[in-house]
Formats: C-alpha cells, sequence, structure tokens
C-alpha cells in the first residue's frame, strides 16, 4: 500500500478516534453538575434504583446524567443502592460519580454535637444532620436499657456527648454513632482530667453534672470558674447545720425539674417539686446533668477557683455575672438589690 493510499484511510481513521475521545470525555469526564460547588445527593434507606436517579437528575448535566444511567444500567446498582451522602465536586464526572456511589464511597460529615438543655433536643439536632430519626433518638436515650448497654442510664445519658464538632458518615447506624461518642468521651476524658476529678474526689459523670449547673448560670466563660468553686463549696461543707452537706440550692436545677426553662424567677412555692433534680430539698448533685454542658464549663469545674464563697446572686445590672458573698447577711443584702432590680423593670 502506498503512502498517498495509507493517508487516505489513516487519516480518517484518526479523526473517528479523537471524536470518538471526545464524545467519551464529554459524557463521562466533564464536571457532572457543571457547578462551581460541590452538591450532596442523600439517598436513605427508602430509596431504590428509580428515586436514586430522581435525585440525580436535577443536578447533573444532561449528557453526565444520560452516562451515568448507561453505566448504571449495565452494573449491580440497579438492585443495590448504598445508602450515604455522596459529594458531587465540580472536577467530578459521570464516571467517576457512578463509581462513588455505586461502592458507597461517601463524603463524611462535619456533625457538631450542640450544648442543649434536654437530649430530646439533642435527638432533634442529630436528627437534622443524620439519616437517624428523631423520634427514634428520642425514644432510645429514654430507655434504660439502651442506656445502660453504654455505661450511662436515662438520667447520666447526657454524660456521653461532648459538644465537639465530629466527622461522621451521615448514614452511620445509632449503634455505630453511640460508640463512637463513647470514644470520643474516653479521649476527651484523658489522664490530666481524669487527674483533675480525682483530685476534686468526683467521676467524670458528677464534674459534667456540676458543670451543667455552672453553664445554666451564666454564659460568662471568665467566670465559670468561680461559680463552680462556689459549688462545689457547697457540696464539700459538712458541719453541724449541714451534715450530709449543704444543699446547692440551684436554681437551674428547679427550672429542670419543672421543664420551665424560660423562668425568669424562683418563687418559694417552685421550691416544693418533688423531683431529684430539686437541689433546695436533696443535698448534694443531683442524679445527671440538666443540660449537655459546654467543654468550657467541664473545664471550669475542673480549673475551679477555690475560694471561701458560698453564696451567689445575679448583679442587679444585669451584666450576665454575679455577686459572690461568704456568709448569709451579705448574700442577703446582694438578694435584695437584685431583687429590687428585678422589680423596677417589671421583671416577674
Amino acid at each position: 500500500m502506498n503512502k498517498d493510499v495509507k493517508t487516505r484511510y489513516l487519516l480518517p481513521a484518526v479523526i473517528c478516534l479523537l471524536v470518538l475521545a471526545g464524545v467519551g470525555y464529554y459524557y463521562f469526564f466533564t464536571s457532572f453538575t457543571g457547578s462551581n460547588e460541590t452538591v450532596y445527593v442523600y439517598v436513605d434507606e427508602d430509596d431504590n434504583y428509580d428515586s436514586l436517579m430522581h435525585k440525580i437528575e436535577p443536578v447533573a448535566q444532561k449528557q453526565c446524567y444520560h452516562a451515568f444511567s448507561v453505566l448504571a444500567r449495565h452494573s449491580s446498582l440497579v438492585d443495590h443502592v448504598h445508602t450515604g451522602r455522596y459529594a458531587l465536586k465540580p472536577s467530578t464526572g459521570a464516571l467517576q460519580t457512578f463509581r462513588h456511589i455505586k461502592n458507597g464511597m461517601q463524603e463524611p460529615l462535619d456533625l457538631t454535637v450542640p450544648s442543649v438543655r434536654t437530649m430530646n433536643d439533642l435527638a432533634g439536632a442529630l436528627g437534622r444532620k443524620l439519616m437517624l430519626d428523631s423520634t427514634r433518638l428520642a425514644q432510645a436515650f429514654s430507655d434504660e436499657a439502651f442506656c445502660r448497654q453504654y455505661g450511662y442510664d436515662t438520667l447520666t445519658i447526657p454524660a456521653l456527648f461532648i459538644p465537639n464538632t465530629y466527622d461522621i458518615y451521615w448514614n452511620v447506624s445509632l449503634d455505630a454513632l453511640m460508640k463512637y461518642m463513647q470514644k470520643e468521651n474516653k479521649k476527651f476524658w484523658d489522664d490530666e482530667r481524669t487527674a483533675k476529678a480525682a483530685q476534686l474526689k468526683l467521676n467524670p459523670v458528677e464534674v459534667t453534672t456540676l458543670a451543667s449547673i455552672v453553664d445554666e448560670e451564666t454564659a460568662n466563660n471568665a467566670e465559670k470558674p468561680m461559680i463552680a468553686g462556689m459549688y462545689y463549696n457547697r457540696l464539700m461543707l459538712r458541719d453541724a447545720e449541714y451534715p450530709e452537706g449543704m444543699p446547692l440550692q440551684a436554681d437551674p436545677t428547679i427550672k429542670f425539674a419543672w421543664k420551665q426553662f424560660a423562668l425568669k424567677r424562683i418563687y418559694n412555692n417552685l421550691l416544693h417539686i418533688n423531683s431529684p433534680f430539686n437541689t433546695y430539698r436533696f443535698p448534694g448533685l443531683p442524679p445527671g446533668p440538666i443540660r449537655i454542658p459546654s467543654v468550657a464549663g467541664i473545664d471550669a469545674v475542673l480549673n475551679m477557683v477555690h475560694h471561701n464563697y458560698i453564696y451567689m446572686c445575679a448583679k442587679e445590672d444585669f451584666s450576665g455575672t454575679h455577686n459572690f458573698a461568704s456568709n448569709y447577711a451579705e448574700h442577703m443584702a446582694n438578694a435584695r438589690r437584685y431583687a429590687e432590680a428585678l422589680n423596677q423593670h417589671g421583671i416577674k
């Protein structure tokens, strides 16, 4: 075959290959979404192949959607869809997207465990971020047998959760979530924190319980070690008047017992509730945290200021800080000033 004949056949063949390569690249390797930002597709337990394609179609470029469907129809994806949170990045094409979804290669998310007042609040927050149902979570947190599996009961289970941000998969199971929180809890309660708790003659759950009260008393992190020291003095006080220890008399525990967190003033008629969380009635710590405390609150207890104050009252300037007193007469003077300020502002 002479040179002219070779050229006559070779050039069209090269052109055909280039066209095919271009078409293949256009369908399988161009940006799947065409967006400059990462798009996430969530595949839950109720999804099948058809619903997966329905979720993908609105975010995919037309040619990439068709390429994905061709690949999917000739694979096991048609019969088996993996749950998960899948990241469709700007650089990801149809082929890579298909591989990720087919093989369950999902993207973890940043899960922030919030410092909230109740386990129902936590269940709601987790349910909004994970595939887990918030109702199921709330039921589990109120189930004694469930909580015992992880070393807690329904009153102490808030102590398991440390308010931090964690990398976790969206479709994590409930058991896997709890074991992950156990691991992170142990990591948080390292040798240094555990030693500090032991020096105070408290265990981690007791520290967390005291921290939850401190957090409810103030949002001012700078003052928390002072408040922690005041409550610790009450907890450890033993004398003729208080042989079992001085009651903590912590107003936030009364709000928790009544589940009335918006109360501005605690009147005497509220102090008679028959609840183990009534720290006016029962000495010592309540049987569990009254919220999931912040890390700042926990560390405030572990690094409390040691002083001789056993009373405190909110300042009359409503600054969110407190006046401290070492005797009852001084405390009553502080309390009168605060009560007068409340009355002047019509706060009931």
